[in-house]
């Protein structure tokens, strides 16, 4: 039976919930350009430059060197006229002299990127990149007009490292070749040119290019890659092509080569190398790996609208990995129809065993976890979550990094409530996650979630992209109720799909969605040192009416339970939305009224845990 339960959830007045979100100057100044509006969608005025790649590279497994050459179309957008081109390239994180947010070891170090050509519309260049970091800027001999295109044309080299972390040498003979590419980096309406360097804690912020690339691998060695691949009749002999061709129309997992098959020699053509192509358009980032003894499996789901490829490539000793094909099959179409509810957008999606439990486009590359398939079922969950945030959404990572992994994170977390059940969801979330913020009382750790990526360090980096800023987007589901939050989400992300959101996009956008100003929640989430931490001020019973006096310490408008345990020796649960701090964020008052005599009430946040849970209970 349904019982009234009456609350003090309080309406805030028009002129508390409209108080306006603190924007940074230069955010300030692209809602004025018109780029960016207050509805939460892109203003009249927004553009977004554009690359289209065509790149060649080799992978040489005797040497480790990557080498390449690439053709860059690249489309000015904007309405600036360019006097100069930033170049990306990540993998100079691995040169010594490289800025890095903590200690490598000497396999680690490279000697980074070697840049042979530098040509742009037809001029060549004298570019020395020995002194180069992971982004550096070419002074143009002539301005790239605005609304105007330029050829760039770049043939360069690099050693993989033998330490794989997001990418490198897996063991000698498997490679995951990340960030392979010298790329020309974001510019934007916000902040111009990103030249803010990778130190190998913040992850990435690319542009959505069209690439295509043609890799050249050595003999026996089968590629994996972000996109469709093009040419399988080309490198694969009948009996694995047959096989591939087969997976992709397949719900059993097929396997498609064995390791001993592998080691062989029997899967590639029997030429010395075999170039492998694959094309993705419209994406933030193109990656690859390659191996000559991994075992690939490989199946395929139908969604909505098409089939979509699911392959993994893995060792012997990874017995998690014989169910990744499995379990990825599962992802997308829960994902499509759960949460976030949006289709899986892309052809496939491919997972390598390797040490980096990192996400890029199509392409995962995770740890193994062969004693734990829960927390390895939750490593791949998380990782292919990004496919949404930051691949579907071109999240700025490197600044804003709580708007793709809390995400992750809050999505990691509500699959696996569907596969392991609420209790060990809700268990391995605050363990893995809350614990680690909520127990340490060091001031780093309540640093505003708002605060730049890049300006917090260690536990206060991993704390604000992952545990509050999902705890905020779960507290914001429970306040607007699934449906209405879907609705908003799917707002943003229709709004911002293929885009280059900021926080205040959200936030906008969700104001929409929803058809309530949450500027409110906005502050009190974002924008404020809180934590949890709740305590009962007061608690009485007079006759069937029981008052529950509630101070909210540490600030955070959460929902929670209060558990109320009568003489009779039952206990009864009743749940409060964060809307009950909605007018004061301070302090609320429970009326509920009752029909028994009240032994004690006790204030239970489930995973928003509390700092000092000893004072949430009160005897009567």
């Amino acid at each position: 039976m349904k019982r009234l339960v009456l609350g003090l959830l309080f309406l805030a007045s028009w002129q508390f919930s409209a108080q306006e979100l603190y924007m940074p100057r230069n955010i300030k100044k692209a809602y004025a350009n018109g780029t960016r509006d207050v509805s939460g969608a892109p203003g009249k005025n927004y553009w977004q430059n554009k690359g289209v790649y065509n790149v060649e590279v080799k992978v040489d497994a005797n040497s480790k060197i990557v080498s390449g050459k690439e053709t860059i179309f690249y489309s000015n957008n904007s309405p600036d006229n360019l006097n100069e081109l930033a170049i990306r390239f990540v993998n100079n994180l691995h040169k010594p002299q490289a800025p890095r947010s903590g200690i490598v070891s000497k396999d680690f170090l490279t000697s980074g990127l070697h840049i042979k050509s530098f040509v742009v519309n037809g001029e060549k260049y004298a570019v020395n990149s020995e002194h180069w970091g992971t982004v550096e800027k070419v002074k143009l001999n002539s301005a790239l007009k605005s609304k105007a295109k330029a050829e760039i044309k770049i043939e360069w080299e690099y050693p993989l490292s033998v330490e794989s972390g997001r990418e490198g040498q897996i063991d000698p003979e498997t490679f995951y070749v990340a960030y392979s590419f010298p790329r020309i980096s974001v510019y934007d309406d916000y902040n111009g040119w990103d030249m803010l360097p990778h130190s190998d804690r913040q992850e990435f912020y690319n542009d959505f290019n069209d690439y295509s690339f043609s890799i050249t691998a050595p003999k026996n060695y089968v590629v994996w890659a972000t996109g469709d691949f093009l040419n399988p009749e080309a490198v694969l002999q009948s009996e694995y092509l047959k096989r591939y061709r087969a997976s992709l129309k397949s719900d059993k997992v097929i396997h498609v080569a064995t390791e001993h098959e592998m080691k062989s020699g029997k899967v590639t053509k029997p030429n010395k190398w075999n170039t492998w192509k694959f094309k993705a358009s419209h994406i933030t980032d193109f990656c690859f790996a390659l191996s000559n003894h991994y075992a690939w499996d490989a199946s395929s789901v139908q969604l909505k609208t098409k089939r979509a490829s699911v392959q993994a490539a893995y060792g012997p000793e990874a017995k998690d990995f014989e169910h990744y094909v499995e379990w990825m099959r599962y992802n997308l179409d829960w994902f499509s129809k759960n949460w976030p509810g949006v289709e899986y957008p892309y052809n496939v999606m491919t997972a390598v065993q390797g040490y980096a439990d990192m996400e890029y486009p199509m392409m995962i590359n995770d740890t193994s976890i062969p004693d734990d398939f829960q927390d390895a079922r939750l490593t791949a969950d998380h990782e292919i979550a990004h496919t949404y945030f930051p691949f579907y959404m071109g999240i700025n990572e490197t600044r804003y990094a709580f708007m793709d992994e809390g995400w992750a994170t809050t999505l990691e977390y509500l699959i696996g409530i569907d596969e392991n059940g609420e209790a060990k969801a809700k268990e391995f979330y605050k363990n893995f996650r809350v614990k680690r913020w909520i127990n340490d009382p060091s001031a780093e750790q309540d640093q505003p979630i708002i605060t730049m990526s890049t300006q917090v360090s260690g536990a206060g980096y991993g704390n604000n992209s992952y545990v509050k800023a999902s705890l905020s987007y779960l507290a914001l589901k429970d306040y607007l109720g699934d449906e209405v939050f879907k609705k908003a989400l799917h707002h943003y992300m229709n709004n911002w799909n293929g885009k280059h959101p900021i926080p205040w996009d959200y936030f906008y956008s969700m104001n929409t969605g929803s058809g309530k100003n949450l500027n409110w929640f906005f502050n009190n989430w974002f924008y404020t040192n809180n934590y949890i931490d709740l305590k009962i001020a007061g608690a009485s019973q007079m006759n069937d009416l029981l008052t529950v006096n509630i101070n909210n310490i540490g600030g955070f408008a959460i929902p929670f339970e209060a558990e109320i345990s009568y003489d009779d020796g039952t206990v009864e649960k009743l749940h409060f939305s964060p809307s009950v701090w909605e007018k004061d964020q301070r302090q609320t008052m429970l009326t509920i009224p009752i029909t028994k005599k009240v032994k004690s009430v006790n204030l239970e946040g489930g995973i928003f845990m509390d700092y000092t849970p000893e004072d949430n209970k009160k005897t009567l």
